[in-house]
């Protein structure tokens, strides 16, 4: 039996962000396979063509694609372990060490692996023979021998715990073909946006799109107590050796009040504008969204219509699951 580890990165570790992150899937192969049909699946009925980026989520027109991804993923019971950076203190270490940012993400990347990998094949059974490992593909990778050094680092680590496996191979996929890096990418880009409170931005529509999508989807079923279980987040703050882990409930509380009291004043305003005769359009443009903001207006309609937030948006997933 095979055991594939999808890895990914966010605000690199030289940019201008106050966090780095980075994030690994793992996944049994015929799970995955199976798992990327149904995607695939999702993809056709909704008609929709590129492949799933959370930063490109700036119109709820996909949201029906979008919300159908992350409910059904969800419900695989995987696990995704996140390693968050704090880029202040790993430059003033490098600074203090007189080492480039170049040599301390090369250090990162040797460490990673502790805290990613090895959380998620601790538990696998005898049955699991042969790991490999997909990174989304960088140039820089090749450069910076990444491949070679996850590989040795995992399977150093399976040598010495007495592991069964061996990681085979470690290599690149472009995330534009692999639907598995594309949902690690929408992962960790909500984790990225719940904790730097990005939602907080009520100016920008695009924020408050994202937060559409990601109540939506939280809400939905069990999906919140989900999140929290099968996310696992483990954050470098330069307090010399320690890494500890980050729980995400605390985040996932504070978006859910604000969005909650946002909604609220929404649909306090919907309900003192609205008129009988009015189309959806006119009371668009009364509310002052943009067309973007479509389905969040259709979504408020429905709850102050007594119904659910997704009642238009979620029946054909569950006609075509039958869950």
């Amino acid at each position: 039996m095979k055991y594939s580890i999808f890895f990914d990165e966010s605000n690199k570790l030289d940019s201008t962000k106050k966090y780095s992150y980075y994030g690994a899937y793992g996944v049994d192969q015929v799970k995955c396979e199976n798992l990327t049909d149904d995607i695939k699946q999702i993809l056709d009925i909704t008609g929709k063509k590129s492949e799933f980026h959370f930063t490109e989520y700036n119109n709820d027109k996909d949201l029906a694609p979008y919300l159908y991804c992350l409910h059904h993923f969800i419900k695989t019971n995987f696990q995704i372990n996140i390693f968050v950076v704090d880029n202040d203190m790993a430059f003033k270490f490098a600074n203090n060490a007189g080492i480039t940012i170049t040599d301390l993400r090369n250090l990162f990347y040797v460490k990673i692996p502790e805290r990613l990998f090895y959380g998620l094949t601790r538990g696998l059974s005898d049955d699991y023979r042969t790991v490999e490992i997909i990174v989304d593909h960088s140039p820089e990778y090749g450069k910076m021998r990444v491949y070679s050094k996850l590989k040795q680092q995992m399977n150093a680590h399976a040598i010495y715990r007495g592991m069964k496996y061996y990681v085979n191979k470690a290599w690149h996929a472009d995330s534009h073909t692999s639907i598995p890096l594309q949902i690690v990418d929408l992962i960790m880009g909500i984790v990225v946006f719940l904790m730097e409170k990005s939602y907080l931005n009520i100016q920008d529509d695009k924020p408050i799109i994202k937060s559409d999508l990601i109540y939506r989807f939280l809400m939905e079923g069990n999906n919140i107590d989900l999140f929290q279980k099968q996310i696992h987040i483990f954050k470098w703050d330069g307090q010399k050796d320690k890494i500890h882990e980050v729980s995400i409930a605390e985040y996932l509380s504070q978006f859910i009040v604000f969005k909650t009291q946002f909604d609220v004043n929404e649909m306090t305003k919907i309900s003192n504008l609205r008129e009988s005769k009015d189309t959806t359009k006119e009371l668009r443009l009364k509310m002052g969204y943009t067309n973007n903001q479509l389905r969040m207006l259709l979504g408020y309609l429905d709850q102050l219509n007594n119904k659910g937030r997704n009642t238009f948006i979620m029946q054909n997933y569950y006609k075509i699951f039958k869950v």
